[in-house]
């Protein structure tokens, strides 16, 4: 089965093949379908993105400052 992360590098892939089949002037047949094949690529990605694993707890912030810890230059709880 393949994962849900590689699913969707594969349907950002196929999106960009997608623009550059509509784009190009050389071959009628990918210029016809290139809609076509960027429509499939965006709905693999919306589905993998709702039906693919649940992603891993969230509160871990590896590091990054979240504004709502922030209060007003106060420290939390009330301590100055």
């Amino acid at each position: 089965m393949i994962g849900s992360a590689k699913l969707q590098r594969i349907a950002e892939v196929v999106m960009v093949l997608g623009i550059i089949a509509l784009c190009q002037p050389w071959n009628l047949f990918l210029h016809r379908y290139g809609l076509t094949i960027i429509i499939v690529g965006l709905l693999t990605f919306m589905f993998t993105g709702w039906f693919g694993k649940p992603a891993e707890d969230k509160e871990k912030t590896d590091g990054v400052f979240d504004v709502s810890d922030h209060h007003d230059g106060t420290v939390h709880g009330g301590r100055s």
